[in-house]
């Protein structure tokens, strides 16, 4: 994977260019260690069972059910693998376009509980490290300082509402693939290296039994996220990296 000649840019336009990319990539920036200011708030405390109480009105109403229809372990699962995404997709960005991995403590994150799309998400403005030497070196340093750090802390806040290890790094797995797929998207001469440098970053720890390739090459999940199971009847459609799909799929 090689990076553009301005991967050397300030901080400041590389947030502006992976803004410009599209919702899923949106991010503002706060000073470090700077109280939250409305709109904003922490992504921290209370988050885990606020937002998935949040998340089960929201899946309810839209299969037109009570609250209680909705399993909390499901919507903790869909909440996670939400915020999972919104994580992942500027970091991988900022790795594809400039080499640059983000690493941050996921206190120090601030967002808007925003349901029905993208949340808005605010990252201390420290938070983009300097270029990596080599795409392993990139890869090396986006799993530790991402993966396993704020992503796990994420993952560690939802786990007592009952979604199990297995389902919450599958949801990793599964926000990284997205968010290469959403890079391609973007910018479709990305494609290539957006990919490439997600599938690095699923053959290391804590990822790497968490994905595979189908026969057609699409990412398959080893786990599901449960969102089938907010329909009525429990019997919504899969995605299309779910682990039950038929393997051919």
């Amino acid at each position: 994977m090689t990076h553009p000649p301005h991967a050397t840019a300030a901080p400041g336009a590389v947030v502006e260019e992976i803004a410009a990319l599209g919702p899923f990539f949106a991010v503002t920036t706060h000073p470090a260690g700077a109280p939250p200011g409305e709109p904003w708030q922490p992504m921290a405390g209370a988050l885990p069972a606020e937002r998935a109480a949040a998340v089960q009105a929201y899946l309810a109403a839209a299969g037109g059910q009570p609250a209680a229809a909705v399993e909390l372990r499901v919507a903790a699962s869909v909440a996670h693998l939400g915020l999972a995404a919104r994580l992942v997709s500027p970091a991988l960005a900022a790795a594809v376009l400039h080499g640059r991995p983000f690493g941050y403590h996921l206190g120090a994150v601030r967002w808007q509980p925003a349901l029905g799309g993208p949340v808005p998400l605010s990252l201390p403005d420290d938070a983009l490290h300097p270029r990596a030497a080599t795409p392993e070196q990139l890869a090396d340093a986006v799993a530790r300082r991402l993966l396993a750090g704020p992503l796990a802390e994420l993952a560690d806040h939802f786990r007592p509402l009952g979604v199990s290890p297995h389902i919450l790094l599958g949801n990793t797995a599964s926000a990284v693939n997205g968010a290469a797929t959403a890079l391609a998207a973007a910018r479709p001469e990305l494609a290539a290296p957006a990919h490439a440098f997600a599938a690095q970053l699923l053959q290391r720890p804590p990822l790497r039994p968490q994905g595979a390739r189908t026969p057609t090459g699409a990412f398959r999940r080893r786990s599901c996220c449960l969102i089938y199971r907010a329909a009525p009847d429990r019997r919504g459609a899969l995605c299309g990296d779910c682990a039950l799909r038929a393997p051919t799929a």
